[in-house]
């Protein structure tokens, strides 16, 4: 079965299950994720820095590791920016939308 098929396949009692699930999901658990989150780039980005640092200094040893680190800082802050993007602009079409 394909993944189209099981798409159309879920039943409209377990469509009613998963919402009931998500409702149960508060603004503050996305603020914890997402502070969560936030806190997980930064550790990233300061291992991103020693990295930089060591071999700027010299001191790195294992040159694959360092740029590892760097890649993943990178990576993790564009993301981060993207979400950011997003949010914004989800955040701005609440403030369009008239009640």
């Amino acid at each position: 079965m394909s993944s189209i098929e099981n798409i159309s396949g879920v039943s409209s009692a377990e469509l009613l299950k998963q919402k009931s699930k998500a409702e149960g999901v508060g603004g503050e658990d996305f603020a914890k994720t997402l502070k969560s989150a936030i806190n997980e780039v930064n550790e990233l980005q300061e291992k991103g820095d020693k990295a930089i640092g060591d071999m700027a200094t010299g001191q790195v040893k294992d040159l694959h590791q360092a740029a590892l680190a760097i890649g993943k800082a990178e990576t993790s802050m564009k993301l981060m920016l993207e979400i950011r993007n997003k949010a914004l602009s989800a955040y701005k079409e609440l403030g369009r939308t008239q009640l």
